[in-house]
């Protein structure tokens, strides 16, 4: 493991050091993956569900009889729930709609009149039909389909669509079933988002893909975007702790493994102005890898983009923890509510050592879709608001004719806009030279 100590990070110069540096960078060279998803997406395109088939064969080693899934398999798929698995579902399914519906009263329809007779305003559009893609993975992770498909009914749209890998297990398939999936499709990868963005002779072609996957849905999102919007381009998962001298070295640990046995590229970090915490920290994670079930991921996660920095003071910290722009950002620290004010740069932030990122991953109904790779400096997770569009419109009464023609006649004159000048030009004589 490469200790780091004395090493500044890039840009931190005499402001933070590493106790524990990062082997790797998470961005990973992707053009042979570019290649192959360029190559399903056509396949896809030009043959539908012929090229699925040959793609899941290939890729899941199945060809599932028929891809859509039917009403009987939905209902044999919620009733082979275990009665705590579904109790504990329908718990995060609540409270992922009750915060999804608060989300969307805050999203309010406009209509003003800014001049004498000017009317302008905005309607509230729910995306027609939407496509949710809910990942597999190495476990049935039953909360993927809650943050994506939950928000899309709330958001009313007309109808959402829910592919997974055809070998995903059967509880994933109750858990869109549950959140309210309108259909289900046994798709998964690169050919799920082709599928969702062109359409087949089953999927039908949606306005709009959310949902995060492997290293190919991802690449195909990016491809198919323009004509079929997305919701984001999301890495590998991402967790920041930001803790002072208050910070308790064992939960720290327990916080950043939680994270890192998602993937072997999970990145992980603690952001600290206390030295004796930081090492502390890093001496937890190599004693609870020790007994930790997933260590295999964790520890190569930890190993590869695990990092402790520690700075100089908290405004070195805080501006730290604004450059990294996490996914997840816990803040372990005396004044956790104070010192959250002051950062803004974060996918989801969890505000003292009661909030885990566990609990926002699975039912506290925060969605768990969230920027990685720095984008949370440009935009927050998946949320309803992903799930409509704000169209604005407008209306003029003669009044606002005479107000605005005259000077959108002389800037489409200046800019030699003919053809705009004439439009705006023909409106205003007939109002004060009529006929």
């Amino acid at each position: 493991m490469s200790t780091g100590k004395g090493h500044s990070p890039a840009g931190f110069e005499g402001r933070a050091s590493y106790v524990k540096a990062p082997e790797r960078d998470s961005v990973a060279d992707t053009s042979s993956i570019g290649e192959l998803v360029t190559e399903i997406l056509q396949a896809v395109r030009t043959r539908g569900d012929a090229a699925i088939r040959e793609y899941s064969q290939r890729f899941d080693k199945i060809d599932p009889e028929r891809l859509e899934v039917s009403s009987a398999e939905r209902r044999a798929a919620v009733d082979g729930l275990a009665a705590q698995t579904r109790e504990d579902t329908e718990f995060a399914i609540e409270n992922v709609r009750r915060f999804a519906r608060a989300q969307l009263e805050t999203i309010q329809p406009l209509q003003m009149e800014s001049l004498p007779g000017l009317h302008l305003g905005h309607r509230v559009i729910p995306i027609e039909r939407v496509g949710a893609y809910v990942p597999g993975g190495r476990f049935p992770l039953l909360s993927a389909p809650i943050m994506t498909i939950v928000p899309g009914k709330v958001a009313g749209c007309d109808e959402v669509v829910a592919c997974l890998p055809p070998g995903a297990h059967p509880a994933m398939i109750a858990g869109c079933h549950l959140s309210g999936a309108d259909r289900i499709f046994r798709v998964g990868g690169a050919q799920a988002i082709a599928a969702m963005a062109y359409g087949t002779q089953s999927v039908p072609r949606v306005n709009k893909i959310v949902g995060p996957g492997n290293a190919f849905v991802n690449e195909a999102k990016r491809q198919v975007f323009g004509p079929v919007g997305i919701d984001q381009l999301a890495g590998p998962s991402e967790i920041f702790i930001a803790a002072d001298s208050s910070g308790d070295p064992e939960l720290i640990a327990a916080d950043l493994l939680g994270q890192a046995e998602h993937d072997v590229r999970t990145r992980v970090g603690l952001i600290t102005t206390d030295r004796a915490v930081a090492e502390a920290t890093a001496a937890q994670v190599e004693r609870q890898l020790q007994d930790l079930a997933t260590a295999a991921v964790a520890r190569e996660s930890w190993r590869d983009y695990g990092e402790i920095v520690v700075c100089a003071d908290t405004e070195a910290m805080i501006d730290y923890c604004d450059d990294v722009a996490a996914e997840h950002l816990q803040v372990h620290t005396v004044d956790p509510l104070e010192f959250s004010k002051r950062l803004r740069n974060f996918g989801s932030l969890f505000i003292g050592t009661n909030a885990s990122v566990v609990y926002s991953d699975k039912c506290v109904g925060t969605n768990h879709t969230l920027p990685t790779l720095g984008a949370a400096k440009y935009t927050g997770g998946l949320w309803v608001g992903s799930y409509v569009k704000v169209a604005t419109y407008q209306w003029l009464e003669d009044a606002a004719v005479k107000a605005v023609a005259p000077p959108a006649i002389r800037q489409s004159g200046s800019e030699g806009l003919d053809g705009h000048r004439k439009a705006a030009a023909i409106r205003f004589d007939r109002l004060t030279n009529p006929r």
